[in-house]
């Protein structure tokens, strides 16, 4: 029984399972500048998209390159591997399509950029089935916080009461319940150091999103 209107949608490590793509991109960035991945980085930048994740990489590490110019070397690194390499996380692309045929409304709440996750999207066959798209970069904050799920809301036009959100990380999850939504966490390796923590924040956690159906 579907007792919600609106569910909001992560894509890395929710929908998409992409964060060891992520992974191989940060190791080959750091080694091209001759360092290694820095303990904890991914963790560090996953909630803040590009342009902060960018910025805080150029101050925290004195990279010679300005922050545009690392965001375009990211978006070079990514493009090829999220359209032939990424796949979905287990029933992502069932559920959703459940989703859609019982007429809930589909939005994406993501840190990545839309000409990044969209290849990846469409090679696995559920680009359409999305109504809505919202990045950080339309809100203030990262997803530590429940700015970009409350302007995904907004967007489909339906009240914080009738959304769900998914997500992977304690961040997102903590964000989406401080927006006051009911929060679906989904497992992802990538956060299994924070696993305790994401049982006590989310509402629920799933490993497989046919458990929902």
């Amino acid at each position: 029984m579907i007792d919600f209107k609106c569910a909001i949608f992560d894509l890395d490590g929710t929908v998409l399972d992409s964060t060891d793509i992520w992974t191989e991109i940060d190791i080959e960035f750091f080694a091209q500048r001759g360092m290694a991945l820095p303990e904890g980085y991914g963790k560090t930048i996953a909630p803040m998209g590009f342009e902060r994740a960018a910025e805080y990489t150029v101050n925290t590490y004195n990279l010679k390159e300005t922050p545009q110019e690392v965001v375009a070397v990211w978006n070079k690194m990514s493009h090829d591997k999220f359209k032939n390499k990424v796949r979905l996380k287990p029933g992502a692309g069932e559920y959703i399509r459940y989703l859609k045929s019982n007429g809930v409304v589909l939005c994406i709440a993501t840190a990545s950029q839309e000409d990044m996750f969209m290849p990846a999207l469409e090679n696995n066959g559920i680009a359409d089935l999305f109504d809505y798209v919202t990045t950080l970069k339309e809100v203030e904050r990262g997803k530590g916080f429940p700015d970009i799920y409350l302007k995904a809301a907004e967007k489909a036009g339906f009240a914080v009461e009738e959304c769900v959100v998914f997500e992977d990380l304690l961040a997102g999850v903590k964000g989406a319940k401080d927006g006051r939504f009911y929060t679906v966490a989904m497992y992802d390796k990538n956060s299994q150091k924070d696993i305790e923590k994401i049982k006590i924040a989310a509402d629920k956690l799933i490993y497989n999103f046919k458990e929902l159906m």
